[in-house]
């Protein structure tokens, strides 16, 4: 399994629910990574907005409405000192740095809205998802993993944080780890965000949104060392946090390395790219789900 993949947020992905405000009135990024897009957006709930019950109908909320335009490109945020500067440069006051998940000498918690510790997260999955070129492979890289960025700073700055986190996996039992900053010990990436896609939730039952997972990305030289298995461990520990009862993801058809990490975390496969997907040039995709040990009453309460 050369890298663990469940369909980047900074690539075009059918989940994204972009307002109809936002799509006219912010300028978009154009050039050599000009498919980026935000990535799926929070549903339009938000529980510090006033609607709490899962069961209840959607909302109109920061990043979009049901039944909006569903595509849009990055916003042209930049990548940059003030840029970052903007999208936070301290850990809040609420965030909760305790790990929640440790697997294999590994720990995993949410990103610090920190610069440095952004610009790493830009990194791991621009390793991942980058695509080498014959010709001025370090220029393509860089830009590409400024878009990354943007793209990274975009969803800090626009998403509730009980819709939205970025986890990072570290060392977290590593006898040097005192001598590294916080930022240098992350081997791991991976998104997740709350989604309401109607395709997904046919694939449902009792619910009107879900915790989807994507932008899995680990270190090369960290692979196939359980870091895939903290991270999902984590996304679970989550989606309970945040009284989901179900997970989603997307994998390609035939990576068969990750889907079998997947299916070993208990996730399963509901539905499949139609076949003409293969014949413009692009990989099938399955959506796998897994199931949360979440109870109605937990649901209730919230």
């Amino acid at each position: 399994m050369a890298v663990l993949r469940a369909w980047p947020p900074f690539l075009p992905q059918p989940l994204s629910r972009p307002s109809h405000s936002q799509s006219k009135r912010r300028p978009t990024c154009r050039g050599v990574a000009a498919t980026v897009t935000p990535g799926p957006a929070p549903s339009t709930r938000s529980r510090t907005g006033g609607v709490h019950v899962h069961g209840g109908r959607a909302k109109k909320g920061l990043l979009g409405a049901r039944g909006r335009p569903r595509e849009e490109r990055v916003p042209c945020l930049p990548a940059t000192e003030a840029g970052v500067g903007a999208a936070g440069v301290a850990r809040e006051e609420d965030e909760d740095d305790e790990y929640l998940a440790r697997e294999a000498g590994w720990g995993v918690r949410r990103m610090g809205r920190v610069g440095e510790e952004m610009r790493r997260v830009a990194q791991v999955q621009a390793q991942a998802f980058h695509v080498p070129v014959a010709l001025f492979n370090d220029f393509f890289f860089n830009f590409f993993k400024a878009e990354v960025l943007s793209a990274l700073i975009y969803r800090v700055r626009n998403s509730p944080p009980d819709r939205y986190a970025c986890l990072v996996a570290e060392e977290a039992e590593a006898a040097d780890q005192l001598s590294k900053a916080p930022y240098e010990r992350i081997v791991g990436v991976v998104d997740c965000t709350v989604q309401d896609e109607d395709d997904i939730l046919k694939q449902l039952q009792g619910v009107d949104e879900y915790l989807y997972v994507s932008g899995i990305a680990v270190l090369p030289s960290f692979r196939r060392r359980k870091v895939g298995t903290a991270l999902l461990k984590a996304c679970e520990a989550l989606g309970v946090k945040w009284r989901h009862r179900f997970m989603v993801l997307r994998a390609y058809e035939d990576d068969d390395g990750a889907r079998g990490l997947y299916a070993k975390a208990g996730y399963r496969v509901v539905s499949r790219d139609p076949d003409w997907v293969t014949w413009v040039g692009r990989r099938r995709r399955v959506v796998m789900i897994k199931d949360l040990p979440v109870h109605d009453n937990q649901i209730e309460q919230q």
